[in-house]
């Protein structure tokens, strides 16, 4: 499993009865979580003096109850735990939002350093610049993530909402004149434009939703459209490509289902080495990992 334990200002304080304690900076939430099916006891003091609990509703969804929570607030994260380096240093700004979701990932912070520290020693090697297509970005992490680095970045994702987002956090870390092309667009036909325009990129990441819907109401299911749209990126990975990531929280779609689907598209026309493992964040009071989902990588 890949864990990401490098963050300062996050931590998973404790797991119980489909939720966990979080601590966001100076805040502390409760949110639920699907893969918390042990019911423990509240030890923890944080349980009683949260600033935000997200309710889940038996017939779906939820809402969240406030205890003197801002509506935005910041954390910041260290690539490869690189705290002494300014340019490493990435910050978020926070809220609360629909279906219990702050607008960060923390548990991907492992694939942010990982692809990051990739980048960075290609840059020492050559002055050639390094293209990341970043797919599905949602808030940036990623996008960020390689900016920082040193990568040119086209930032895609259907939603107007999430990308002015992402360009908050850009300017938040010091990224606001970073090269980052911002795109409102669907993910596959920005795709298949890129390929009838020739261009190549060097790395790509994306993190597709089980279920989603393009600007123009086009819908994406995540087992029916995953495979066909990996095949499709591969025509827009350069000849010299460096790294292929994607992530998935489907349950079905384990770590040697995204191992297999990487293989078969993209080794067998570039080589490369594959690896795929859940991913997952410690909890700190039970020194346990809680697993959040699966992730595939290729480099070369």
């Amino acid at each position: 499993m890949w864990i990401a334990d490098n963050w300062k200002d996050y931590e998973v304080l404790d797991t119980s009865n489909g939720e966990k304690l979080e601590r966001w900076g100076d805040y502390i939430l409760v949110r639920p979580d699907p893969q918390v099916i042990w019911n423990t006891p509240h030890n923890r003091k944080e349980w009683k003096s949260k600033n935000g609990h997200y309710h889940r509703s038996n017939k779906g969804g939820g809402e969240w109850e406030f205890f003197d929570l801002p509506e935005e607030w910041q954390i910041k994260y260290s690539l490869c735990g690189n705290e002494k380096d300014p340019v490493s240093l990435l910050r978020f700004n926070l809220k609360p939002f629909s279906f219990k979701h702050t607008g960060l990932f923390p548990e991907q912070a492992t694939n942010w350093d990982w692809f990051s520290s990739l980048i960075r020693k290609k840059k020492e090697k050559s002055d050639e610049p390094i293209k990341v297509l970043n797919l599905f970005a949602y808030t940036g992490g990623a996008t960020l993530a390689a900016a920082a680095a040193g990568a040119e970045v086209t930032h895609v994702d259907a939603s107007k909402g999430m990308v002015n987002w992402a360009k908050e956090n850009a300017a938040s870390s010091g990224l606001k004149d970073a090269h980052i092309r911002w795109l409102v667009d669907d993910c596959q036909k920005f795709v298949e434009r890129e390929i009838r325009r020739g261009n190549k990129y060097d790395g790509i990441i994306m993190d597709p939703p089980s279920y989603g819907r393009g600007p123009k109401g086009e819908i994406w299911k995540i087992e029916e459209s995953i495979w066909p749209f990996i095949e499709l990126t591969t025509q827009i990975l350069s000849e010299d490509a460096l790294f292929f990531l994607i992530n998935s929280y489907t349950t079905g779609l384990q770590p040697a289902v995204l191992s297999y689907m990487i293989n078969t598209a993209v080794v067998k026309k570039f080589g490369g080495h594959v690896e795929a493992e859940e991913i997952g964040l410690p909890v700190t009071d039970s020194g346990l990992v809680l697993p959040c989902g699966a992730s595939g990588r290729w480099s070369k």
